[in-house]
């Protein structure tokens, strides 16, 4: 039995390559969202915390630029429509301003199921 002859393609390296161009790669814009459902005083906290920790967290790291803090206080994750933070960090994301978003959990994002895969859909 015959073999078929095989084509091979070269694709020669780019010779051409300069270090400023990875200096100027572009920074991630990374938000956080934070949320605590209730105004007791562990929660105040927790909530606190969050808020500290992120920022902290992305503007440590020198390949992101920080876009934000996200946070909503006291409400309820059951409903998306007094989160008004969390409306505004989706807008941001569907506008191109939020390249990542970092949190707690994705359950701060909905405790519906069904809005939190919509909302992960989305971004």
């Amino acid at each position: 039995m015959a073999r078929a002859a095989r084509t091979v393609s070269v694709i020669p390296a780019d010779p051409i390559y300069n270090l400023n161009e990875k200096a100027k790669e572009k920074k991630l814009r990374v938000a956080a969202y934070c949320r605590v459902s209730t105004e007791l005083e562990e929660q105040q906290s927790s909530y606190q915390m969050q808020v500290e920790h992120y920022t902290r967290e992305i503007q440590s790291n020198p390949k992101w630029k920080f876009a934000g803090i996200y946070a909503d206080e006291g409400i309820s994750g059951t409903n998306t429509k007094k989160r008004t933070d969390f409306n505004r960090m989706i807008e941001d994301c569907l506008a191109g301003k939020i390249d990542m978003v970092l949190t707690k959990s994705v359950s701060r994002f909905a405790r519906n199921t069904v809005d939190c895969i919509t909302y992960i859909r989305q971004l």
